[in-house]
């Protein structure tokens, strides 16, 4: 009955949703208030009824109802109750109920906090959003069904992809549907402007907290991503260029594009028509990545569809959203004329250079993601792009845009003295030969590792100079210093974070690439290997038996001169539902670095065949990713976002008259 319940609801909210796609676009051209104070209940009530649907199936998954082909193909009694759960998003017709699901989430919470809006723009965001939840739900009813039923169901599940068992992956998809459809929130936006012909400050610090709230998302579900690469797959790696990686990658370059042209919109009234592109931009890479994991034109561990027909009816989707959102752009966004005026060298002039090549970047991986696949589909030929294009295209076009963010804040608005600008670096280009002499010193290189942590100096100790001369840091007295801080708004803190954050990341990126090594070699109980200054000495093999799966684990032994010994105890794990083994790494994490050890199975000897690495730096990844986030959530707190756009002046307003 309560799966029915949850099957009714989604129908219903098809219906409802038909509703908040259309009768809001008629609300906005009549400025009919009645239907116009309609437009937020129908977005309410669609996100309760798909949360409705949603807590339907979570409770078939809960309850082991295998009557449901959905539980059936996907769980199985053995398996622990977290995973049960998470079950529910593991596979291809669950996930897109949570995408949906998050969709209407976002269209309720605009409506919820959305009363400060003009209520016409309102409308009309809500109208959009309508629209796109629209077209997935109907995806769902026609094509990917949670709730059908089967005939005489056996009395226990199939189970689930043994990869996906596991409490990283269990919270990477959540995440990563927040940030890809956040996205969706400032393309509604965007829409609603390009029809209305106007796009000025207010309606910039409307869709910044929704931007950056997506950002933040998309960054923590990439970095959880990557980590559960890294410690689960046991390859020692945490980024392959795997095209459903880069799916994830090209809105968040977009995305952090948009964010900063935002800043431009709302503080000098220029780049609107860029702004509004990048939107557009931002959640089309979105739907993008949704077409590349569920069309079957790709295989990948993160894949979670093969039908061909579903991915039509996505591509379909793709074609009407981007392309006509593209073709209103081209038609209403030569009206959207440019207010403040300013010189290259100034701080629009960096966000612009920055957001120019954040965008080539984007590019970049597109190409690369799509070449094999349009090269496969004209003439058969089968072809592999891989980390040395990526690299070799993708790190050139980066490095300008991490030395210009330590420019960027620095400069004023409209026209800035770049010799002046360069004077207050002094402090950070002398950290940087600092770094490089250091590193030189105490590796001797490779070259490109002395340019990332040079390249990494240089953004951290720019971005703090930046935060530091705004509370006036060893000018004043430190009281004096602390109070200003205490008064600095929230979102100054958040982008000192975040840029500190990104160098962070450049030096553990550059510190694990440089200077890794790694051993594989096939070990007897009570064998040595050495990797670096490390002696891994493998103990001990045993055998246990998990929840719902065989695993095979080993007793590795670490002694390092002149430092305490650590024993890691990496596993192959067997399912038993599903016969699929897994690798569970151990790994030992400390400032400096990573330990990491993977057990693999026995060769003709009897040996077991192992893999040892010594990864300096990489957990600098993570932390930096960690302190990006924070400095996402600690900007989003800022009392500017919170209290909405300013009212504008009568003058204003009466410039600010929609174009017909």
């Amino acid at each position: 009955m309560i799966v029915e319940i949850g099957h009714y609801a989604l129908i219903l909210s098809l219906v409802i949703g038909l509703a908040q796609a259309t009768l809001p676009f008629l609300a906005a051209s009549r400025r009919d208030p009645v239907l116009l104070a309609v437009a937020p209940r129908l977005a309410i009530t669609c996100f309760a009824l798909v949360a409705t649907s949603f807590l339907a199936l979570t409770y078939a998954y809960v309850a082991s109802d295998f009557s449901v082909l959905n539980v059936l193909s996907n769980s199985h009694t053995s398996k622990p109750m977290i995973y049960k759960i998470t079950g529910v998003w593991a596979n291809h017709e669950g996930s897109m109920l949570l995408w949906v699901l998050i969709l209407t989430l976002f269209g309720g919470a605009v409506a919820a906090f959305g009363r400060n809006l003009p209520p016409p723009l309102l409308a009309r965001v809500i109208g959009v959003m309508g629209l796109i939840g629209v077209g997935f739900i109907l995806f769902i009813v026609l094509t990917s069904n949670p709730f059908e039923r089967v005939i005489n169901p056996p009395l226990d599940g199939e189970g689930m992809n043994p990869l996906l068992q596991d409490p990283g992956i269990a919270i990477h998809p959540p995440f990563l549907y927040l940030g890809y459809v956040g996205f969706s929130v400032a393309f509604a936006f965007a829409v609603a402007a390009l029809i209305e012909g106007r796009v000025d400050p207010a309606w910039a610090r409307w869709v910044r907290p929704w931007t950056l709230a997506a950002w933040v998302f998309l960054t923590a579900g990439i970095g959880l991503g990557s980590w559960w690469a890294y410690y689960e797959l046991g390859w020692g790696g945490w980024w392959f260029w795997d095209p459903v990686e880069n799916a994830s990658f090209m809105p968040w370059l977009a995305g952090t594009a948009l964010l900063h042209s935002a800043i431009v919109v709302e503080k000098r009234d220029a780049l609107k028509s860029w702004t509004i592109f990048l939107a557009i931009l931002a959640f089309s890479f979105s739907l993008l990545g949704t077409f590349l994991v569920r069309s079957g034109a790709l295989t990948s561990v993160h894949a979670f569809a093969t039908d061909p027909t579903r991915g039509v009816f996505i591509l379909f989707l793709l074609f009407i959203t981007v392309g006509g959102s593209l073709c209103l752009y081209a038609w209403r966004a030569p009206s959207l004329k440019g207010g403040g005026l300013f010189q290259p060298i100034s701080r629009e002039g960096a966000l612009v250079f920055n957001n120019v090549l954040l965008s080539i970047a984007a590019a970049m991986v597109l190409l690369g993601t799509l070449y094999p696949l349009l090269l496969e589909t004209l003439n058969g030929e089968k072809i592999s792009v891989g980390a040395p294009f990526f690299n070799s295209t993708f790190v050139p076009i980066m490095t300008p845009v991490i030395i210009a963010m330590a420019f960027g804040p620095l400069m004023p608005w409209k026209r800035a003295d770049l010799l002046g600008v360069f004077n207050k670096l002094k402090i950070a280009l002398a950290a940087t030969v600092v770094i490089v002499l250091i590193t030189m010193w105490l590796s001797g290189g490779p070259a490109f590792a002395l340019f990332g942590m040079g390249l990494a100096a240089w953004l951290f100790v720019g971005s703090i100079l930046e935060w530091a001369g705004r509370i006036k840091l060893m000018r004043e007295p430190l009281g004096v210093s602390l109070r200003r801080m205490r008064n600095l708004p929230r979102s100054a803190h958040g982008t000192m974070l975040a840029h500190a954050g990104v160098a962070i990341v450049v030096a553990g990126i550059t510190g694990s690439q440089a200077w890794t090594n790694e051993a594989v070699q096939s070990l007897a109980v009570g064998e040595s290997a050495h990797v670096a200054d490390h002696t891994f000495t493998l103990s001990d093999i045993r055998e246990y038996q998990g929840p719902n799966f065989v695993a095979r684990q080993a007793t590795v032994t670490i002694t390092t001169p002149g430092e305490r010994t650590l024993v890691l105890t990496p596993e192959k794990r067997v399912y038993t539902v599903e016969g699929m083994p897994t690798t569970e790494a151990g790994i030992h994490s400390s400032f400096t670095g990573d330990i990491y050890a993977v057990i693999g199975d026995q060769d003709e000897s009897g040996k077991w065949i192992t893999r040892f690495y010594v990864k300096p730096m990489i957990p600098w990844m993570w932390a930096g990713g960690l302190i990006m986030v924070f400095g996402g959530l600690m900007s989003l707190s800022d009392r500017r976002y919170r209290i909405g756009a300013p009212t504008s002046s009568p003058k204003a307003a009466a410039k600010a008259v929609p174009a017909e």
